[in-house]
């Protein structure tokens, strides 16, 4: 004796109920549910479709009778078609005939053709007040049986449909919550271990490290813009080591030091053959960072031609090595860094605007240590500390030296910063930094700290360009050059670079070469100081 249709659907509920602790994988639960339903009534087709929080449309999300290809033209606005009504008005619907009905949108098409009216019955998924989706179905128990039927047990099966969804968001809501702490007592550790060259106690510094932990865990694309020597690369690495990457590579790459000319080959690889000298195959940097993280270093000097295949990358993660005709598809996370205002770059054509929107989805700005100078105490423990483990020698500063560093601006940042110390801990006789000692160096190195060279300091500064007591090498020569056109050119890159005849390109290399920057950064700064 066949089970009468009470039973049925107590069947049925029955067995929808002993898979709702399957909700932590919600789209198989859902399909599985919609099984059930088709294994025991006589339904054909039915579809679960839930708004989609970012695009706020609705989308099926599990679907029986569908092919793949159905299921996914089956996207809806929520004030278009049955689907939308049902889901705007929180009321159940049914179409005796969708080929009569203009409400009916079939953007699914799997109800084209056919001899027999198909019908369509749907109901709201309520969680609580909410509504979250729709649960529609062709016929669920045959002719016999009044619609009505449908309409009910379908709002009872709605029911568990949405009790799966909050096991679902409950369990999504404290995985986040746990990542959130995960990343946050990474970074703590992180910080421990690399002292404090990043972070600090300014409020500057505590802005940088909340986005860090907000975007760390993310795939979101990384544009770290501030002066040079303010930390980009750390921060970036710090970004990577935060990330569900870890384990993978992290390749850098200086979009500035690399030649124009074998910049493309250093990024994309290059096939046998592709030129002379190409006696093997090489991958690029991209191929190299696969699962992991590529950092683009100076990435406002990349040449326009390579800025077109680098937008490809972040489009569609796919590119050809040079000389090769195969597509290569890579998974990488881009992280990349200027000192250049790139929106300047892109009003004077050299920087295309489509790649600075793509690049510019998460930027951080790191503040130079100017504007951070209650930082510096800490920074200067770190990097003694630093110093001590690698010569040797525990030194301390007295309370003048200390002082007067921290009053500083420090043109060439925290990088400045650094190399003064270690210069310290190589000058000192005793355990004792004074500020005597500290001008000394100052003025041993590239200049003073913005603010504090005085006439008579300058004076005492070497002259890169002046007479030498030997015969200078090549190497000097070509240093002193670029010092004088620089000096000439009011310390303008673009200026001294036409002086020249190079590109503005070819200039900041050269300074990179000679160790130059923050010396740049130091006569720009006292020359706007002196206006």
């Amino acid at each position: 004796m066949p089970p009468s249709l009470t039973q049925l659907k107590l069947q049925v509920l029955s067995e929808i109920s002993t898979i709702i602790h399957k909700a932590l994988d919600l789209g198989q639960a859902l399909k599985e549910a919609l099984r059930i339903l088709s294994a025991s009534l006589a339904m054909e087709r039915a579809t679960v479709t839930m708004l989609d929080r970012d695009t706020g449309e609705l989308v099926i999300m599990a679907s029986h009778g569908l092919t793949e290809e159905e299921r996914r033209r089956g996207v809806y606005k929520t004030n278009e078609g049955a689907t939308g009504k049902i889901f705007r008005t929180a009321t159940p619907l049914h179409i005796p005939n969708v080929c009569n009905e203009p409400l009916f949108l079939n953007k699914t098409r799997a109800r084209d053709g056919g001899a027999r009216p198909v019908s369509y019955t749907g109901v709201p998924i309520i969680l609580g007040n909410e509504t979250i989706g729709v649960l529609s179905v062709d016929r669920l128990f045959g002719e016999g049986v009044d619609v009505r039927e449908d309409i009910d047990f379908l709002n009872v099966v709605a029911t568990l449909l949405a009790q799966m969804f909050r096991i679902s968001e409950t369990v999504r809501r404290r995985e986040e919550e746990l990542r959130r702490e995960n990343v946050t007592l990474k970074y703590q550790i992180s910080k421990e271990t690399r002292g404090l060259y990043i972070v600090g106690a300014s409020t500057p510094m505590q802005e940088v490290e909340r986005q860090i932990e907000k975007v760390a865990p993310t795939k979101a694309t990384v544009l770290l813009l501030g002066e040079s020597g303010t930390g980009k690369t750390l921060i970036a690495r710090i970004i990577h080591d935060l990330s569900e990457r870890k384990a993978h590579p992290f390749v850098k790459v200086n979009c500035a030091s690399i030649p124009e000319n074998l910049l493309e080959s250093e990024l994309f690889g290059y096939e046998k053959g592709a030129f002379t000298g190409a006696t093997s195959s090489k991958p690029g940097r991209f191929e190299d960072a696969h699962r992991g993280s590529i950092f683009l270093d100076e990435i406002g000097e990349l040449p326009l031609p390579l800025q077109s295949k680098l937008l490809r990358v972040i489009q569609e993660r796919e590119f050809e090595r040079i000389g090769g005709n195969r597509t290569q598809t890579v998974d990488v996370r881009i992280l990349a860094a200027t000192n250049r205002d790139l929106r300047e770059l892109v009003d004077q054509g050299e920087f295309r605007l489509d790649l600075y929107y793509r690049l510019n989805v998460f930027p951080i700005t790191v503040p130079p240590l100017r504007r951070r100078k209650e930082d510096v105490p800490g920074l200067l423990n770190h990097f003694l500390r630093k110093m001590a483990h690698e010569y040797g020698r525990n030194l301390f500063l007295t309370p003048g030296a200390l002082d007067f560093l921290t009053a500083s601006d420090w043109p060439g940042n925290v990088r400045e910063l650094e190399h003064l110390v270690e210069r310290l801990v190589i000058m000192a006789e005793g355990d004792r930094i004074d500020e005597t000692l500290v001008r000394l160096a100052l003025d041993t190195g590239a200049g003073a700290p913005a603010g504090h060279a005085g006439p008579a300091a300058r004076a005492t500064l070497p002259h890169d360009d002046g007479p030498q007591q030997r015969k200078p090498s090549l190497k000097e020569m070509e240093r002193a050059e670029i010092i004088s056109a620089l000096r000439e050119a009011g310390w303008i890159k673009r200026r001294a670079a036409e002086t020249l005849g190079l590109t503005e390109r070819q200039i900041g290399y050269r300074i990179r070469k000679f160790d130059l920057e923050d010396r740049v950064a130091a006569e720009r700064m006292r020359l706007r100081n002196a206006r």
